[in-house]
């Protein structure tokens, strides 16, 4: 195991992927500076400085993906993504299944999305709730550094589109990058978890399945699900929650889409109560996708959902307030019981 961040984890396994698989590049916008490792090892041809043009770069990936490429496409954030919508929803999603499968779509489009360091509803939001209703479309977001190499090395492996989001407050290249020395006046590094942005990788990386969830701590009286920072929300709070004598599970999701819906029903089943912490929107998001797949299936926990309700704010103490923040969680677990 070697001790890396999450920034770090992430590209050593496209390292390692372009080391193996010349087929493998990436491009986006600025990262020639912000992934300096990886431009000094594979140099300016496989590593691509873009214009600030979403669409037409995501646009370029998905003809590069039926060409033949493996390419690392990279948007600076989720939210810009917005800018590219067609190019995911409309091409990448969907020439597979209109050449019956004559064309495969192998690309990564790799985003850093959420909040928590005070820069607003249209730079903080995560959107996988949206990405992940799409047929076609895989959406991942890990929680630790050995994930984020994990799903990596999958993503890139898979004959198919997957979103890889990374949480910004998780990543110290976006944080020492836009989130840091800019924003001196916000004090967020309180908020940073630090056993998400800094942890053990395994040496030889092995690919993490899409759809395979992982029970980050067990418990009897209530489930927590979660997926990325949420994840370790919700470990915080089950911590405190512990103390009061109450037995939280945590269950780190990982994939949006595919969804581990057995593991789902299997902690829905053992505690009777969940709680899903969701940094998404309320409507047409992951909570409300979960609840349906239990009532689908015969099951019918008690539910609550912790969620974003309302546009983000940019003043610090209302942004807590609006996101999922430990507070929220426990309290919702109380009303459970």
């Amino acid at each position: 195991m070697i001790e890396m961040t999450y920034g770090q984890a992430i590209d050593a396994a496209l390292a390692d992927a372009m080391a193996r698989d010349d087929r493998v590049l990436t491009w986006g916008e600025d990262v020639q500076l912000i992934h300096r490792d990886l431009l000094a090892r594979f140099g300016p041809g496989r590593v691509r400085d873009t214009p600030i043009s979403e669409a037409a770069f995501v646009y370029a990936g998905v003809g590069a993906a039926m060409g033949g490429l493996r390419p690392v496409v990279e948007v600076m954030l989720v939210d810009f993504l917005t800018v590219a919508w067609s190019a995911v929803v409309n091409a990448a999603a969907k020439f597979t299944d209109f050449s019956g499968c004559g064309w495969s779509v192998p690309l990564v489009i790799r985003a850093r999305c959420g909040g928590w360091y005070a820069d607003g509803g249209q730079h903080e939001q995560v959107l996988w709730g949206q990405l992940a209703a799409t047929p076609g479309v895989a959406v991942v977001c890990p929680s630790t550094p050995a994930d984020a190499a994990g799903l990596m090395r999958t993503a890139i492996e898979a004959d198919q589109t997957v979103v890889y989001l990374e949480h910004k407050l998780l990543s110290e290249q976006f944080l020492d990058y836009l989130g840091g020395a800019s924003r001196a006046t916000v004090d967020f590094g309180h908020l940073v978890p630090l056993d998400g942005a800094r942890g053990p990788v395994p040496e030889n990386l092995e690919q993490i399945p899409l759809g395979q969830s992982t029970l980050r701590r067990p418990g009897s009286d209530v489930g927590l699900i979660s997926v990325g920072v949420g994840v370790h929300r919700c470990l915080q709070a089950a911590s405190q929650l512990a103390a009061e004598g109450i037995s939280a599970a945590v269950l780190d999701l990982r994939s949006i889409h595919p969804l581990d819906t057995d593991a789902i029903s299997e902690i829905a089943d053992h505690t009777r109560r969940l709680v899903v912490v969701d940094e998404d929107y309320t409507r047409g998001g992951l909570t409300g996708e979960i609840a349906a797949t239990l009532l689908a299936a015969g099951r019918a926990p008690a539910y609550r959902r912790v969620t974003v309700e309302t546009t983000i704010p940019f003043a610090p103490a209302l942004e807590y307030e609006t996101l999922p923040n430990t507070q929220r969680i426990i309290a919702a677990v109380r009303d459970l019981l």
